[in-house]
Order: C-alpha cells, then sequence, then structure tokens
C-alpha cells in the first residue's frame, strides 16, 4: 500500500474522536497494519509501531523496562543536554502526537479550491498526525541497529495517562513531537500546573461582622500578593520562555447574604518557565502568601489533584543535532511553543522539539480548539518532507 498523508488526514478529520477515540486508534492501526507496519495498542491505549533498516518490528520492540523513574534522573538530564548523538551506533527517535481532540466535533469542510481544510483536529493534532505516519513510512533508517517509533497517544486534551505511562519507557535519543507549529521548531514550551488557595476565618452574622472573621475580604492583600509573588521568590526570567505567569482564575466563597463568610478559595492556573518544579513553588508560594494572610485567619496553598504529573516546563539546546536537523530540514525559526504538551515529559529523559503544520492561532484569533479550526493540505505535505528529510539525516 502507498500511503497517501492527504487522504489519510481528511479521514481523520472526519472521524469524531472528542468522546472516544476508539474509532480514531482503529483508523490508525488499519492504516499501518496496511503499510506493513505491525502496530500494538498498549495497556494505557498508546499505539505504537517501530522501524529499522529490516524492516518493521513490533511496537513492543520500542519499549524498555518500567523503571519507575525511568533510570538515573541525573543521566537524563545530562542526555538531554548533550542532545542525541548521530555518530553513535543504536540512535533511536520517536515520533509522537495524539488522536484525541477538544470538544464539540467540527464537521470537515474544504475551502478555497480545496487547499484548506476545515474541521476539528485538522491543526491539532491529525495534521501533524499525518505528517509523522508519512515520516514513520517513508524515512530511511540506517543498518546499524538504529530505530524509528511512532508513539501516538490517546489522552493529551486531558489528563495525558498515555505520554505519562511511556515516558521512560521509551528509551529514546530524540522526540518529536507534533503540535501545529506555523512549521517553525519549537525547542522549549511552558508548563502548565492549577491548584487553589483557602483561605479560613469564622462565620458570624453580617450584623455583628466584627465578631467573625471575613474570608472574602482577605482576598484582596492575597491577590496583591501573588502578583509579587515571582520578583521575590520565582524563577529567574528564562532566555527563551520569558516570565513564568500566575494567574486567578476562580473565586468561590461565602453561603449566605446575611452570613461573614468562613472559607474563600481563589483558584489559579500557573505556567511556569525552568527550572520551577510543582512542589518548590507550591512550596514557595505557601510562604509567601502567609505573611499577607491577616491575624485570626489560616491560608493553605494545594496544587489540584491529577492521575498524572503536572506538565513542567522544558527548554532543549538549540544547538542540539535533532533541533539543528529538523530547523534546516523545515526551514522554520527556531522558538518556543504557545502552549504545554506531552513534550515536557519526553524532555526529561530526550532533546525533545514540537513540530507541525497550522497554527494556534493567526491574526483573525484562535485556530486550534475553536470553531475555525483548519490547516493548509501543503503544510501537511511540508511537515512531512521536513520530518523525513531530519531523520534521514539523524538515522
Amino acid at each position: 500500500m502507498t500511503f497517501d498523508a492527504l487522504d489519510f488526514h481528511e479521514r481523520a478529520v472526519r472521524t469524531e474522536s472528542h468522546e472516544s477515540v476508539d474509532e480514531m486508534r482503529e483508523l490508525l492501526v488499519e492504516t499501518l497494519d496496511a503499510a506493513g507496519a505491525d502496530p500494538v495498542v498498549d495497556e494505557a491505549g498508546n499505539t505504537l509501531a517501530t522501524r529499522t533498516a529490516n524492516g518493521f518490528e513490533s511496537g513492543d520492540a520500542a519499549l524498555g523496562s518500567d523503571d519507575g523513574d525511568a533510570g538515573d534522573d541525573a543521566d537524563a538530564g545530562a542526555d538531554a543536554d548533550a542532545g542525541a548523538d548521530t555518530d553513535a551506533d543504536e540512535t533511536h527517535l520517536v515520533l509522537n502526537t495524539h488522536i484525541d481532540t477538544v470538544p464539540p466535533h467540527v464537521p470537515f469542510a474544504e475551502r478555497e479550491g480545496g487547499e484548506v481544510v476545515e474541521g476539528r483536529g485538522a491543526c491539532d493534532a491529525k495534521g501533524p498526525l499525518a505528517a509523522l505516519v508519512d515520516a514513520f513510512l517513508t524515512a530511511g533508517v540506517r543498518a546499524d541497529g538504529s530505530r524509528l517509533t511512532l508513539a501516538i497517544t490517546p489522552d493529551e486534551e486531558t489528563v495525558q495517562t498515555g505520554a505519562a505511562h511511556l515516558a521512560g519507557r521509551l528509551d529514546a535519543d530524540g522526540f518529536v513531537v507534533g503540535e501545529p507549529t506555523g512549521l517553525d521548531v519549537c525547542n522549549a514550551a511552558r508548563g502548565q500546573y492549577e491548584g487553589s488557595i483557602t483561605i479560613t476565618g469564622s462565620a458570624a452574622h453580617a450584623a455583628t461582622p466584627e465578631s467573625g472573621a471575613n474570608a472574602i475580604r482577605a482576598v484582596a492583600p492575597i491577590l496583591q500578593a501573588m502578583e509579587t509573588y515571582d520578583q521575590e521568590l520565582g524563577p529567574a526570567e528564562h532566555e527563551s520562555l520569558g516570565r513564568p505567569t500566575l494567574t486567578p482564575t476562580v473565586v468561590e466563597g461565602g453561603e449566605a447574604s446575611n452570613q461573614v463568610p468562613e472559607e474563600c478559595v481563589l483558584t489559579f492556573d500557573r505556567r511556569p518557565v525552568p527550572p520551577e518544579t510543582p512542589e518548590t513553588f507550591r512550596d514557595g508560594l505557601q510562604e509567601h502568601l502567609s505573611q499577607w494572610v491577616p491575624t485570626g485567619m489560616d491560608l493553605q496553598v494545594a496544587l489540584s489533584p491529577r492521575e498524572t504529573p503536572f506538565l513542567t516546563a522544558f527548554a532543549t539546546d538549540e544547538a542540539d543535532p535533532l533541533v539543528e536537523s529538523l530547523a534546516t530540514a523545515s526551514g522554520g525559526e527556531v522558538r518556543p511553543f504557545g502552549a504545554a504538551t506531552e513534550a515536557s515529559y519526553f524532555a526529561e529523559h530526550a532533546p525533545t522539539v514540537v513540530f507541525g503544520p497550522g497554527d494556534l492561532a493567526d491574526e483573525e484569533g484562535a485556530i486550534a480548539h475553536s470553531e475555525r479550526e483548519y490547516v493548509r493540505r501543503e503544510d501537511v505535505r511540508a511537515a512531512a518532507r521536513a520530518v523525513r528529510d531530519a531523520v534521514d539525516a539523524l538515522l
């Protein structure tokens, strides 16, 4: 079978995957089977396939042992800084993206004489998926034990259990993560985590407010303190990602209009930069805000519960061979990505870049996750060529 990236892309966009990825995963597995690959679906719902110079191997061949910490973290960090060694034997590259989409489903459509595809997933991330499948099936793999793996996850838009399951088990020298980057090579991205600040006072009758401790009134100084956290305790400005952000997003408090509220909860969104970790952030914010809580009240900072680790910030060296090879092949700019992705899980273990056709937004507004989601077909072709050429150079 000859794989047609644009035909596959159209079928993928027509396939709903915002509530269940079963049908989309079936399309992917059938496509890989028809191309002669030997895909497997693991217990976390990931679709895996592997190529060597001798042809296709079972997708299971890409997985190492699940050692919990994915080996020595210090060694993993050193490897990420050193980059993929293109002269070493048995180089292993992984092409990754996801098959789920955000709701609601937006039907497939064409415009500009068929040059532009519209619909849910057109650019996030079925355009990148089509390009990566094309590159996986057509790139060269040298006869020295090197491998090329396609690893497609099922739930990037929600809880990222697929990528969390794979991280540290793929034993790779580099990852290309498919997302809409406008064919730029994104070597860094902020992370994302959420949490809450709970202020506890004491309830009282509103007719005698002085007999209680009004938790809602304490919100004002706490909001001011949030504005100064990064200047006092946060990480320094990152050379490419800039400053982190800390944004209050939801305020909840009070039970009755004639009662002094005992509790008020602020929900926040955090977009970190290296080297911050969720744990150091939580402890630092607790320390900082506790100085501002009024006497007689209590304050607790908590990160939101998750099935999987938070998406942390990452940065791959611009001089890494993976970055340079893909930038040369694509002609794109090397820059940070504008959103958090599963790439952060993989970047803990090897050099990682985010790359693909389409854009998160344009001059008219949002593209990905919007009703007007679209991608240019020529950009899907160009992304496939660029990844194939980069893989050829590295393998």
